[in-house]
């Protein structure tokens, strides 16, 4: 018997039906269709409830955005005190404190001992865009380095740093110059071997020509891939010899996700700069660039900015997250989490031969589901079979990975372990179902 979801009408039911008639006259068909057929009316830590009364588990945390989950009473208090003082100010014209608190607890958190700051964003797409203006300008140099299975964004020049090419990169050519792709060997799909990588650098680009290597510690939309062991140790020692920034995008697996606070603390590597968003002010636009003080201090006042950059209501929203992180130990719940998530999709695979890895670090898990364990062929079809039975039965999962075949967690380090357990409970059957056919 389900304690947590509570499906009361058909999916989608007549309200959010209603509104999904909607959206298809008024709403632009590239927005693209949605994982739930219904429409949130509130949430809270784990769970959505849609206009028609119907309550989900959300393991999706609005694609990665929701640490400390819905609605967190503490988050929420914090924003209605700032929206009842000011909504706005260009930090440039009337600065304001919190930009400033903020900048000091990321930098404090900031993995390594050089001095570093920081420089507040609305997105994702713009952290990454601003950290390689950052890297380009303080090195000299043009060019940059992307892996494969990269997701970076979809501005101009992030969407030429993503690597899958449908949707993203549909028609919207030409792209952004100077950007090279290399391979991102992981234990499941090796690629290509630690000591080969340099000559694969040298022979696709003249190092002393790179400005920054830009590396997602754990890939995100590209699947939830951890690099093969002494990968990261390797790139921070090429980098070094090369002259080359080491930047991280953290903006899926930072802000506690992995069990640390940004994710490349799992292998005790100081990148130049590190790239955060989604978590970093609960869903709030809000993005961060933290990098050494000597790369930003080498450029002129007023070359990087925007009129909405470090809105003070994300600031506040970001400041109490934090907190909460650090007040509710949610770094150890990220640890538990992935315990258990792991434990759970390991028996699964010795149950299923439709899983063919789970990989991942903490809370940040995936399992990747194979038509044949031998040839790893992508059970793409399968998987979207998955996620709409787990919708059907009242558990948001989302996919990922270039050919959509893996099954990822992003779910808020809020949740209780009833109701992952029940939520989990739904995602094995959906897998049993579709394994046997």
């Amino acid at each position: 018997m389900s304690k947590f979801i509570s499906l009361k009408t058909s999916l989608p039911g007549p309200k959010s039906q209603e509104i999904a008639n909607k959206r298809e006259k008024y709403v632009a068909k590239p927005m693209g269709s949605s994982l739930s057929p219904c429409y949130i009316a509130k949430g809270e830590g784990a769970l959505i409830t849609d206009v028609d009364g119907n309550q989900f588990i959300d393991l999706t945390g609005g694609w990665g955005c929701l640490a400390v989950g819905y609605s967190h009473k503490k988050v929420v208090t914090a924003v209605k005190d700032q929206i009842e003082k000011y909504l706005h100010t260009d930090f440039t014209a009337i600065p304001y404190k919190s930009f400033v608190e903020l900048a000091k607890k990321l930098v404090e958190l900031a993995p390594g001992s050089s001095p570093k700051t920081a420089a507040f964003f609305n997105s994702g797409s713009e952290a990454i865009e601003n950290a390689v203006k950052i890297a380009r300008a303080h090195t000299k140099r043009p060019a940059i380095i992307v892996f494969e299975n990269a997701f970076h964004g979809r501005t101009l020049l992030t969407m030429t740093m993503t690597h899958k090419a449908m949707p993203y990169k549909y028609h919207f050519g030409p792209f952004a110059s100077e950007i090279y792709r290399l391979p991102f060997p992981t234990p499941y799909h090796p690629t290509v071997k630690i000591e080969d990588f340099e000559k694969i650098l040298i022979n696709t680009v003249i190092p002393e020509s790179v400005a920054a290597i830009v590396i997602e510690p754990i890939q995100g939309e590209g699947g939830f891939n951890v690099p093969v062991e002494g990968f990261l140790e390797y790139l921070r020692e090429l980098t070094n010899k090369y002259g080359i920034l080491l930047i991280t995008d953290e903006i899926q697996s930072g802000m506690g996700r992995t069990g640390k606070f940004f994710a490349i603390e799992n292998w005790n590597i100081e990148p130049d700069i590190i790239c955060l968003a989604k978590s970093l002010a609960a869903g709030l636009p809000l993005s961060a660039v933290i990098a050494k003080k000597e790369i930003t201090n080498s450029l002129p006042g007023g070359c990087i900015g925007g009129t909405y950059v470090g809105n003070p209501v994300a600031c506040r929203a970001a400041l109490e997250v934090i907190k909460i992180i650090e007040e509710e130990n949610l770094l150890d719940r990220a640890v538990k989490i992935g315990k258990k998530l792991k434990e759970r999709f390991l028996k699964m695979k010795d149950k299923y031969s439709l899983v063919g890895d789970v990989h991942g670090i903490g809370a940040m898990m995936a399992i990747e589901l194979v038509k044949d364990r031998e040839t790893k062929k992508p059970a793409t079809e399968e998987t979207a079979q998955i996620v709409q039975e787990c919708v059907k039965n009242g558990v948001l999962v989302p996919n990922a990975g270039i050919n959509k075949n893996l099954l990822r967690m992003l779910v808020s380090l809020e949740i209780t372990d009833e109701q992952l357990d029940e939520a989990l409970d739904v995602l094995e059957k959906a897998i049993a179902k579709f394994n046997e056919n």
